[in-house]
């Protein structure tokens, strides 16, 4: 059907339609229009006044002017964002006013040169639309842990794909070494750096927790971009995300708690991508789900003496339980520090052994759990190891008061953990292998409060480690590791 206009009449646009006079979106409208002269596939003479190096696509994609999401255009010569190119639009203003001419549409991702308003086609742009939506092949993704290739940005400084800093706005350290973790295990990063794995995902209608996923994979993609314009990536719309659909839980004005998001932020993904209660529902769950049992009793009142101990410890609720549960993480708790150090003690920090710790899920080690009302004795035992597993290391402990943070130093290998010394024979034979591997350590240093984080990376490529905190990144050597205070440890398994 075509759409006739009467000669010498403008067509008089639907109501509701987006596009208008002062902000057409491309040359795809069905009708022309009078005060825009649309051309297309043309070289423009402006392409040298384009400066790469003032291109950063990191932050949302407002106008600067309107703040609207909708139909914004990059000027790639000074690099701010603007509405719209039709005339009296915010980005045909300022081409007018500032004499720049080459803008890129940050949705369709097609060149144009205003004020003349013709689309450009030049292969030598490909490279900010590489910037802009890096995209992988399997081949690629196959290969980035063998390659040992350097990346160059265009100030010529030289990085790694995959090992490059994230920009701390004002206290977001806390989300930054989580997402660099997680951009280091391996299933979970190639299956958000290929963007179709997600994009098919039905949602329901109304539910937009959806962009959480897309904010992840679209930071997952740009950290391990081999053609970014800089060495290191903003985690701005990223963190936006994680503010919105947190309701404000997690925000990066002030510092949080890596464990806390690191917890929200699996369960969130989970559900977004669809995930249920089973094993392999969602990537979350085939990369971290492990599983274990808690047997716990409950532990009569001290005041009673012992025959009433007795009678209650022979009603059912007195009688040990065992539930199975599954877990993303592992909780290690770490011996209190002695409470009085005498002056020739004064320097020592106490030390204790990850496999002291991992004794906790023998299913023979018991303990005792204090609640409000009740204590309970409790052992755990594991009936399942999942590919990665997270060890959360507690050195926070809150009372009435204050905040104590616990210095001791955990002794670990960083290779050759054997998690299946703390398995029972029958647990151990349904697995083929219970050797791990150290690929990610976040690490907290300072007071409780006012402490900041970093985490130690390991580059399979290279098989070099790296320690991030924000944008500073240097490599390390692996005994220097074990020296830190380790809070939260990523181990794979080994294939």
């Amino acid at each position: 059907m075509t759409l006739y206009s009467p000669p010498n009449k403008k067509p008089k646009l639907e109501k509701g339609d987006l596009k208008s006079e002062l902000n057409v979106d491309d040359s795809s409208t069905p009708w022309s229009i009078p005060s825009v002269n649309i051309q297309s596939n043309r070289l423009c003479p402006y392409l040298d006044t384009i400066n790469r190096q003032y291109l950063d696509f990191d932050f949302e994609k407002l106008c600067s002017v309107s703040l609207t999401r909708i139909n914004v255009y990059a000027c790639l010569v000074c690099g701010k964002y603007f509405q719209g190119r039709g005339t009296n639009t915010h980005a045909y203003t300022h081409s007018v006013a500032e004499t720049h001419h080459v803008f890129l549409n940050l949705q369709t991702l097609k060149f144009y040169c205003l004020p003349d308003n013709y689309e450009i086609i030049d292969s030598s742009l490909d490279d900010i639309k590489y910037v802009l939506n890096p995209t992988f092949t399997e081949d690629h993704i196959i290969s980035l842990d063998s390659s040992t290739k350097l990346s160059r940005a265009i100030d010529g400084s030289l990085y790694m794909p995959g090992i490059v800093g994230l920009n701390n706005i004002k206290a977001n350290d806390y989300c930054n070494v989580v997402l660099q973790a997680l951009s280091h295990v391996q299933p979970l990063r190639n299956y958000f750096l290929r963007e179709e794995n997600y994009s098919k995902v039905r949602r329901p209608p109304g539910d937009s927790a959806y962009f959480l996923v897309q904010r992840f994979g679209e930071l997952m993609r740009k950290l391990w971009n081999p053609r970014n314009f800089k060495a290191h990536v903003s985690p701005h719309e990223m963190l936006q995300a994680v503010v919105l659909w947190s309701k404000k839980r997690f925000q990066f004005t002030q510092q949080g708690d890596p464990i806390d998001f690191l917890s929200w932020f699996l369960n969130a993904l989970h559900r977004a991508l669809n995930g249920t209660k089973k094993r392999d529902s969602s990537i979350i769950h085939r990369s971290f789900l492990g599983s274990m049992k808690i047997y716990s009793r409950k532990i009569p009142p001290t005041e009673l003496d012992d025959k009433q101990k007795k009678s209650l410890l022979a009603t059912e609720e007195y009688i040990e339980s065992v539930t199975e549960t599954p877990f993303l993480y592992l909780t290690c708790d770490l011996p209190p520090p002695p409470l009085f150090i005498d002056e020739f003690r004064e320097n020592i920090i106490p030390q204790v052994n990850l496999y002291q710790l991992l004794n906790k899920f023998n299913g023979q080690t018991e303990r005792e759990y204090k609640t409000y009302k009740e204590n309970f004795m409790k052992r755990f035992e594991i009936t399942r190891l999942p590919p990665y597993l997270i060890l959360y290391i507690k050195r926070f402990t809150k009372n009435t008061f204050f905040i104590e943070k616990n210095p001791t130093i955990v002794n670990f290998p960083v290779k050759n953990v054997d998690f299946g010394e703390f398995l029972t024979d029958e647990v151990k034979a349904k697995h083929k292998n219970t050797i791990y591997d150290l690929v990610a350590n976040i690490v907290h240093d300072g007071e409780p409060l006012n402490g900041t984080y970093r985490v130690h990376i390991l580059q399979k490529s290279t098989g070099k480690w790296y320690e991030m905190q924000d944008l500073h990144v240097i490599d390390i050597l692996p005994q220097m590791i074990t020296l830190t205070e380790a809070y939260i440890q990523v181990y794979e398994l080994r294939s």
